[in-house]
C-alpha cells in the first residue's frame, strides 16, 4: 500500500477539543452529552481506582502498583472507542483501560497481586494480559490483527504502550510488519514525558513520536491526552480507518505521569514539583467536569452519583484483594503445557511428596 507522504504527517499541534478550563476550542465538534457524560463516569471511576490500588500496596495487598493517575483520559477513551469483538492489548500501566472495556478490576489486579499472569480469561473479555516487558505486546497485538484479517473478521486492534517503548525494537518491528500487510491495528502511544526516569529528549529527537509512523508508511496523529473529548474523536477516528481497510494508525497522545513510575520509585529524584504542579490545571478529570457543566448535563446531585458508584467499584477491589488465596501446589504443574510432561509429573511427585512430610510433622 502505497501512501502520500504528506498524509501520513500528524497535525502541528495535538488535537485539543476542549481547552483546560473546560471550554470547546472550536476545532471539531466535541462528541455528544450521553458519550461525554460517559467517560466523565468512567473518569471518576479511573481515578478512585488508582487511589484505592494504591492504598492497597501500602497495606500489603498489592505488591506494586504503576499508577495512571493524570493518564485516565488516555486509557478510558482507548477502551470505549472499541467495539465487542474488537481486542485490547494494554501495558502493566493500563489498569483503567482493562476495567473500562469491563474487566472486573479485582481480576485485572491480580497480577499486580502476585497471584497469576493474569487474573481473567482474554479470550472472553477481549482483553490480552497485561504486558510488564516493554512493547512485546505489539508485536502480539499484530499477530491478533492479522489473523482476524486472514480470517475476514472485522476487527480492530488496540495495542497500548508508553514513550518509552518507543525506544524498543520490538515498536518498529510490529509498525513494519502492520504496514507491509495492511493489519488493523492501532497503535496508541500515551506519551507521559518519562521512561522510568528518562525524558523524552533523551529518547528521540523526532519532532513527534507520531512522526515515527512515517517511516513504515503509518500515518500519525497527535491528541491531548488529558482531553477525553480529543481521544474519543482521534481514537474513534482511528480504529474506523483501520476497520475500513486503511492499515495500521499511529496515535500520539501528550500526557503527564503525575504520580511516580510505581510505588518503589522516588520521581523527585529526576523531576522538580514545579513541572508536575503545571500539569494540574490540565487535569482530564476536572476538564471533563467543567465542560459537562458548561452544557448544563452535569449537577451537583450525578456528581455525587458517579462518586458514590466509584466508592462501591472500590469496596469491590478492598474486599476482592483482602481475600487470602490458598494457593494449589498442582497449579505449578498444571499451566506449563497442555498435558503435563514427563518431567513435570517427576516434579510433581516430589512436591507431592514433601508436603506430605510436612503434614505428617
Amino acid at each position: 500500500m502505497t501512501r502520500d507522504p504528506a498524509a501520513l504527517l500528524p497535525s502541528a499541534e495535538p488535537v485539543m477539543l476542549i481547552d483546560p478550563s473546560g471550554a470547546p476550542t472550536g476545532l471539531a465538534a466535541v462528541p455528544d452529552d450521553d458519550t461525554m457524560l460517559a467517560a466523565y463516569g468512567a473518569l471518576v471511576a479511573a481515578r478512585r481506582l488508582n487511589d484505592q490500588a494504591y492504598a492497597l500496596v501500602r497495606q500489603g495487598r498489592l505488591a506494586v502498583y504503576p499508577s495512571s493517575h493524570g493518564q485516565e483520559a488516555c486509557q478510558v477513551a482507548a477502551a470505549q472507542v472499541l467495539g465487542a469483538d474488537d481486542w485490547l492489548f494494554p501495558t502493566y500501566r493500563d489498569t483503567v483501560a482493562a476495567v473500562t472495556r469491563g474487566v472486573d478490576p479485582v481480576e485485572v489486579l491480580v497480577l499486580l497481586k502476585g497471584d497469576w499472569h493474569s487474573g481473567y480469561d482474554p479470550y472472553r473479555t477481549k482483553v490480552a494480559p497485561q504486558a510488564t516487558p516493554l512493547a512485546t505486546q505489539l508485536l502480539h497485538a499484530v499477530g491478533v490483527g492479522y489473523a482476524a484479517k486472514l480470517r475476514g473478521e472485522p476487527t480492530v486492534v488496540m495495542a497500548l504502550c508508553g514513550d518509552g517503548a518507543t525506544s524498543e525494537g520490538d515498536f518498529h518491528e510490529a509498525l513494519n510488519f502492520a504496514a507491509v500487510f495492511g493489519v488493523p491495528v492501532v497503535f496508541f502511544v500515551q506519551n507521559n514525558e518519562y521512561a522510568i526516569s528518562v525524558p523524552l529528549a533523551r529518547q528521540s529527537v523526532a519532532p513527534s513520536l507520531a512522526h515515527k509512523g512515517v517511516g513504515y508508511g503509518v500515518p500519525g496523529e497527535r491528541v491531548d491526552g488529558n482531553d477525553v473529548a480529543a481521544l474519543l474523536a482521534v481514537l474513534g477516528g482511528a480504529v474506523a480507518k483501520a476497520r475500513a481497510g486503511e492499515g495500521p494508525q499511529l496515535v500520539e497522545a501528550h500526557t503527564y505521569r503525575m504520580q511516580a513510575h510505581t510505588n518503589a520509585d522516588d520521581a523527585t529524584r529526576y523531576r522538580q514539583d514545579d513541572e508536575v504542579a503545571a500539569w494540574v490545571e490540565r487535569d482530564p478529570l476536572t476538564r471533563a467536569e467543567a465542560y459537562l457543566r458548561g452544557r448544563g448535563v452535569l449537577g451537583d446531585d450525578q456528581v455525587a452519583a458517579y462518586a458514590a458508584e466509584a466508592d462501591r467499584m472500590a469496596a469491590h477491589v478492598r474486599d476482592g484483594l483482602n481475600r487470602d488465596v490458598e494457593p494449589n501446589p498442582d497449579d505449578l504443574f498444571d499451566f506449563v503445557y497442555a498435558r503435563r510432561t514427563p518431567q513435570l509429573e517427576e516434579q510433581a511427585a516430589l512436591v507431592a511428596d514433601e508436603l506430605s512430610r510436612e503434614d505428617v510433622r
